[in-house]
């Protein structure tokens, strides 16, 4: 699979583990300290040929994101859900521990946040949903990220984020339908 867009990653495990699924070009930021001359390559990365920004699930690679997302606005961004970005010691999380399967993966599901009809999903969607305030809530945005591919976020990112990506209200509950039917079934088997 060759990808034309350049793929921002955080350091140079990431780009071997990039090279090892997928035929394309990387840019490092060299962790969360992005700099102005790594903002620069990206910018005329974008400029030329596509960016998709493909960092870390956690809280470093979120920053970074932030980071070019408001340095450099048209980007694509591509996330690994967690369990696939954790390392097989269970110590170490990042996009050097996934498998080219997972990468691949995550970077079909590439969105540009523009690229979507925005409908509002509001608190209350989220409450209903059980994604805010109950003892499941963790999982279900957990699970709810992966199937939309915008990635893990607590509940105030998680709002920000279904608008940034203008997760219609259709996805979101296709998504959910999906997430209730596999807690239903997790239940029925114990």
């Amino acid at each position: 699979m060759k990808i034309k867009e350049i793929i921002v990653v955080e350091g140079k495990d990431d780009t071997v583990a990039i090279k090892r699924a997928v035929e394309a070009d990387t840019i490092e930021t060299n962790g969360s300290a992005v700099n102005e001359s790594t903002l620069a390559q990206i910018a005329l990365a974008q400029e030329r040929r596509g960016v998709i920004v493909l960092t870390d699930p956690d809280y470093p690679g979120e920053r970074i994101r932030n980071i070019i997302r408001g340095r450099v606005p048209g980007c694509k961004h591509a996330f690994l859900p967690k369990k696939e970005a954790i390392s097989k010691n269970l110590d170490d999380l990042g996009v050097e521990n996934a498998t080219p399967e997972a990468i691949r993966q995550a970077l079909r599901h590439a969105k540009r946040e523009e690229d979507y009809v925005n409908e509002i999903i509001n608190w209350q969607d989220l409450h209903a949903a059980g994604l805010i305030g109950g003892a499941d809530s963790k999982k279900r945005r957990e699970r709810l990220g992966e199937l939309l591919h915008i990635g893990y976020a607590n509940g105030k990112q998680l709002h920000k984020r279904l608008q940034k990506f203008r997760i219609t209200a259709a996805e979101f509950s296709k998504a959910m339908q999906q997430v209730f039917e596999e807690e239903q079934t997790k239940c029925q088997k114990i």
